[in-house]
């Protein structure tokens, strides 16, 4: 089954034309594959707007009498609200859901800025509105089955390193390599990531290590010396675990933020022979 206007703009219909929608009528498409709406962006097309007015109407459908759904233009619609305008010039189509659904995920695909979650949120719309494969999918958008199966694995991340690529705190290659781990590493890894400004090279390493903790010990400690006939070895502490390390460094780290942030804070540690603790203590008022 094709794709409902994909790869081109939908022919509007003869004879319809720009009509003024009060804005408190429309709502957004539950489809719009955007989730993040960044602020500043917004501001700076409403001041766009509030200069040279709207270039380019949005576009509407007419889902009950008088309320309308957004197939086009939401940034437009927000920058409008932004300004407090009551009406918005618009053009309304006669649309089915699953049209309005496909040509709003289709337009917004067509646009730059899409995170790659979005992107992969879509990608999964779009295959279940109409039913397609992945190398169906793959084949309307003039992409390889590869490029898509890349795109929905992101999908499997953790809600919180998902979130972090939607906000653009890390890279979709950073993801990549989280999705070697589990969930619970995964969100270690990312702490460690947005409070040391890990590379994509360093999260591979930190995600091996936690892959294979045997081959990071070995790596990690020293040569042993030949002991002494007359001096006894000196008898060295077992080493933390990888993941310990890791977790110790994400604590220690915070607690520098904590500070930096102007909160008096106190931390004492405890390397018992059974366990590593620390008392992080912080002032009630």
């Amino acid at each position: 089954m094709a794709l409902p206007f994909f790869g081109r703009k939908k022919e509007l219909t003869p004879g319809l034309s720009v009509q003024e929608i009060p804005l408190t009528a429309i709502v957004p498409n539950r489809f719009q594959p955007r989730k993040v709406f960044t602020e500043a962006a917004i501001t700076e097309l409403a001041e766009t707007i509030k200069a040279h007015g709207l270039l380019q109407p949005i576009i509407l459908r007419e889902y009950a009498p008088q309320q309308y759904e957004i197939v086009a233009g939401e940034r437009r619609f927000r920058a409008m609200q932004y300004l407090q305008m009551a009406k918005a010039p618009a053009i309304v189509q006669k649309m089915s859901d699953e049209e309005s659904a496909a040509m709003a995920l289709i337009e917004n695909l067509q646009r730059e800025g899409l995170s790659a979650i979005e992107e992969a949120q879509a990608y999964t719309a779009l295959m279940e509105l109409n039913h397609l494969t992945q190398a169906q999918l793959a084949a309307q958008l003039g992409k390889s089955q590869s490029f898509v199966a890349n795109k929905l694995r992101l999908l499997k991340l953790s809600e919180p390193v998902q979130q972090a690529i939607m906000n653009g705190e890390i890279s979709e290659r950073h993801g990549r390599e989280l999705l070697r781990v589990d969930d619970y590493h995964q969100q270690l890894l990312l702490h460690e990531i947005l409070a040391s400004g890990l590379t994509v090279k360093e999260t591979q390493q930190a995600a091996e290590a936690i892959l294979h903790p045997e081959l990071a010990q070995a790596a990690a400690e020293p040569p042993k010396a030949q002991a002494s006939p007359s001096k006894p070895a000196k008898k060295r502490r077992t080493p933390h675990s990888h993941d310990t390390r890791m977790a110790i460094n994400t604590l220690k780290k915070s607690v520098h933020l904590i500070k930096d942030a102007g909160m008096q804070v106190k931390m004492t540690e405890e390397d018992a022979a059974d366990a590593y603790r620390i008392v992080i203590e912080l002032p009630k008022k």
